[in-house]
């Protein structure tokens, strides 16, 4: 990786991270950018694995973060990273904020419709993650009623458990801005389960002393992709091209690798 410098910009929410140009990367995409030579990034910086900050409390990393960063590179851009809270981070792409979200969006057929997507590039399940020892004895999400569960607010989580409840689950919902503040609930037991993503939850148990365990997991039917604004079709084929290229030479391997351990990828371009 090329050496990275980081200039905070905290009065507006701005991170900049240099990601020099790449050996004979074009450099037409960028002309195709909200601010020529750049690649501004929307994404929620509070969720990890996906895209978090540091222990420095300033500097972003996370998947999202390695691969926008690699993006840039392979287009000869730098990458501007704009944290923006999830409940507002469509209608960001859609007043010009930034030129593409990178924040773990899964791909439906309602967005779709409403924006551009480049191909998938990590596949993602639900799942419903206990205190170990807890006591808790429900396997599966149909199973908590009479629990408290909690899910971050406007997710496929949040649908998921929306669907079940109309079905008659009757559980106590407890929605929350961030995936991080469920993990607090539960630790601190002011819940009895967490219904997330399988990629949050993998991340979550992987430390040794880790005190959650996943205890149900289901088919991985979501795809994550980069969403634009609808009618940009030619950042988006840029993006896709390039995003085929990392498939194509082993680094988004190399990043799922280095962020989970494993290859949670190459399924998602099957």
């Amino acid at each position: 990786m090329k050496r990275l410098r980081m200039v905070l910009m905290a009065a507006l929410g701005l991170v900049m991270i240099g990601g020099g140009f790449a050996g004979g990367a074009t450099q037409d995409a960028g002309t195709l950018t909200r601010e020529p030579g750049v690649l501004t990034v929307g994404m929620e910086i509070g969720y990890p694995p996906m895209e978090y900050f540091d222990v420095d409390g300033k500097t972003p990393i996370g998947f999202d973060v390695q691969l926008a960063q690699a993006l840039a590179a392979q287009l000869g851009l730098t990458v501007k990273f704009v944290n923006t809270a999830w409940d507002g981070i469509f209608a960001g792409v859609n007043a010009g904020k930034y030129d593409a979200i990178m924040s773990a969006v899964t791909i439906t057929e309602e967005r779709s419709a409403a924006y551009n997507f480049t191909k998938p590039y990590i596949g993602n399940a639900q799942a419903m993650v206990l205190l170990k020892g807890s006591g808790v004895t429900a396997r599966s999400p149909e199973e908590t009623a009479g629990l408290g569960v909690a899910y971050q607010a406007e997710t496929t989580s949040a649908r998921y458990m929306t669907d079940l409840a109309g079905k008659g689950v009757s559980f106590t919902p407890h929605a929350y801005d961030k995936v991080l503040h469920c993990f607090d609930e539960l630790r601190n037991h002011r819940v009895d389960a967490i219904i997330c993503d399988s990629l949050v939850a993998f991340d979550y148990i992987a430390p040794l002393n880790s005190p959650f365990e996943i205890v149900w997991q289901g088919i991985a039917e979501e795809k994550f992709g980069i969403c634009l604004k609808k009618g940009n079709d030619a950042l988006t084929a840029a993006l896709d091209k390039a995003l085929g290229e990392l498939f194509a030479d082993g680094t988004m391997l190399k990043i799922s690798q280095t962020v989970f351990k494993m290859d949670l990828v190459s399924l998602a371009r099957n």
